[in-house]
């Protein structure tokens, strides 16, 4: 990141599923070595997907992939999430890696039901959806389904940058458009959407400003885009909604 400027490159993966774990991956360790980003958002469970007749293997592979991840993220900042096995139950953990550390964590909260999330997953805890900070930028983060919900949007209200791992289906392909959208717009932030390209899948990741601006193309495996904070203050000063 630029401190002077207050820029920042960030980087938003809208990527396939591939056979294996591992492949996908390699795919992600790929994107890390290659990418200008300081910033990468990778879809929900973009290593695994919702594997549930393979959950004891799914957890297992959090582990190692954890390990290589750890080793890959230096000065760079990645967002996912994966599935973890806690005290006998599965979460959906989003994780957030930088110089070789996890420094936020948080479990999905708000469980799709029309996907039976209920019925696999442990929902995570309202409280531990937090602000966190890295090299003085301010971050919150909503896991998907969780973009519904007005109330959450209040609870990351003042954030510099909201980040939206998703998997998010096409048939509601709108609905996440109008709505990443509308929380840039509402809480005068960036926003950026991480979703997953797979043929039942809507795409539609995306780099927001505060103004509402979006850099959106489904075409393209990953999005990158220089955003200059500035723009945050220059929107709050001229539409104070505070």
């Amino acid at each position: 990141m630029n401190n002077q400027n207050k820029t920042i490159n960030v980087a938003t993966l809208q990527i396939k599923t591939e056979k294996t774990y591992i492949e996908n991956l390699e795919k992600l360790l790929f994107y890390i070595k290659t990418s200008n980003a300081n910033l990468i958002v990778a879809p929900e469970l973009s290593l695994t997907n919702f594997d549930y007749e393979h959950f004891e293997d799914v957890a297992t592979f959090y582990n190692i992939a954890l390990v290589k991840l750890l080793e890959a993220v230096s000065d760079k900042i990645l967002v996912l999430t994966m599935t973890k096995k806690e005290n006998k139950e599965f979460v959906n953990q989003a994780i957030v890696i930088h110089n070789h550390e996890v420094v936020h964590k948080q479990n999905k909260y708000r469980l799709f039901t029309l996907g039976e999330e209920r019925k696999y997953f442990k929902a995570g805890l309202r409280e531990d959806m937090v602000k966190f900070n890295i090299n003085g930028i301010s971050y919150g983060i909503l896991i998907c389904f969780e973009l519904r919900f007005k109330e959450l949007w209040r609870e990351l209200e003042g954030t510099d940058i909201i980040l939206i791992p998703a998997r998010w289906g096409k048939p509601r392909k709108k609905h996440l458009e109008t709505l990443s959208q509308a929380l840039a717009i509402m809480n005068q932030t960036f926003v950026v959407v991480s979703n997953s390209s797979d043929a039942d899948m809507a795409s539609s990741s995306a780099i927001i400003s505060p103004w509402g601006d979006s850099y959106m193309n489904d075409e393209l495996d990953i999005l990158e885009d220089e955003i200059n904070l500035n723009e945050i203050k220059k929107v709050r000063r001229l539409i104070k909604m505070r």
